[in-house]
């Protein structure tokens, strides 16, 4: 209750301050037009310059407070079932972690496994690992939290590594995919084509490409000023709702922020879809049943990844807003932070003959 009336007074101050520097900057107007009588037009180039100066006045003499952390709010709706979420949400990370390392260890311990499409598997278990790791920590710390704070270098650093690690994932989905049109369009030169080295390569390739992603995005945030309230209205920091906090226009941020996502996101996706219309078109021209099944059956938990994970972000962040419905937004975030990289151990696992195999040679190996 009074972290509630502390958040009203906190807005109410500041709307005090606002309409306190609208009258000033209103006086200033009023005596500036008097004793520089210019045509129109040029007046309003002119006030525009000189409220620009007293903004950065404002700025440098501290008159605006700057922010240091961020507040983020989660689903304050919930409030009343926090702990049994902190329980669920553990069992869930919990699960996630066990189910993606012992994925990435199957791979690297079983000779069998030991091919491009289980290299690139083992790849994407590991990258789940840190891309949960970026959130789900600090979301599990919040919901036992009352001050659910998070300064403002380390929200920051949470959007690049969940960016990062993110770009990484579409990149390397987009790579799997072409491994799948090599082995099913190209079955005879597969093997000199998909060599290991090169598979080692594209994974790499992945890895740097994302990295260096979010560069440009976390530069440009890094310069606005956040002199307003600080309350992060979502799960976890990120470029949408940080940039709504900003006390100036973000528009060159959201324009910047569109033409990255569309490059990054619809390109890879693009590139998945022909590769899967060039399969497709080759498994329909395979005469038996049988064929056909094997060959969609090496795709199904591929393509099902690719479904969940794509159909999210691309609502989430393809987009010229700086933000959609707050109860949008979360609810996908959930499934892309989540769900997606909790249901991947199963999709492969319960999908995949080969992996379960190797899990049981494994289990025999140790004595269970």
């Amino acid at each position: 209750m009074s972290s509630s009336w502390d958040q009203d007074e906190s807005l109410s101050l500041m709307t005090c301050k606002e309409k306190e520097k609208n009258i000033h900057l209103e006086c200033l107007r009023i005596i500036y037009f008097i004793e520089h009588p210019l045509p129109p037009l040029f007046r309003q180039l002119d006030y525009i310059q000189l409220y620009w100066d007293h903004d950065q006045k404002e700025m440098d003499t501290g008159n605006w407070s700057k922010v240091t952390e961020f507040i983020i709010l989660g689903f304050p709706q919930l409030q009343g079932i926090q702990t049994y979420l902190f329980f669920l949400l553990l069992l869930i990370y919990l699960v996630t972690i066990l189910g993606n390392l012992v994925i990435f260890l199957l791979v690297r311990l079983d000779t069998k496994l030991h091919i491009p499409m289980y290299q690139f598997v083992s790849v994407l278990s590991l990258l789940e690992l840190g891309y949960t790791a970026a959130t789900i920590p600090k979301m599990l710390a919040n919901l036992l939290s009352h001050k659910k704070t998070i300064s403002f270098s380390g929200c920051l650093l949470q959007i690049y590594f969940f960016h990062s690690l993110g770009a990484s994932e579409c990149y390397l989905l987009t790579a799997m995919a072409y491994d799948r049109y090599l082995a099913i369009c190209r079955p005879l030169h597969y093997p000199t084509l998909m060599t290991s080295a090169l598979c080692a390569k594209m994974a790499a390739g992945c890895w740097l490409g994302g990295l260096a992603g979010p560069i440009v995005e976390i530069s440009l945030v890094s310069q606005l000023p956040f002199c307003g309230p600080n309350h992060i209205q979502h799960i976890f920091c990120d470029f949408p709702p940080v940039l709504s906090l900003a006390c100036t226009d973000t528009s060159i941020n959201v324009l910047v922020d569109f033409i990255i996502n569309s490059c990054k996101i619809l390109v890879t996706f693009l590139l998945i879809l022909i590769s899967y219309v060039q399969i497709i078109r080759t498994v329909f021209k395979i005469p038996s049943a049988e064929g056909k099944k094997k060959a969609f059956s090496t795709c199904a938990s591929h393509l099902t990844v690719v479904i969940i994970f794509f159909g999210s972000i691309l609502f989430m962040y393809v987009r010229l807003k700086k933000s959609y419905s707050l109860d949008y937004d979360r609810a996908l975030a959930v499934v892309y932070s989540i769900v997606t990289p909790f249901l991947n151990p199963f999709i492969y696992s319960l999908r995949n003959k080969e992996i379960k195999n190797a899990l049981k040679r494994q289990l025999q190996r140790i004595g269970i």
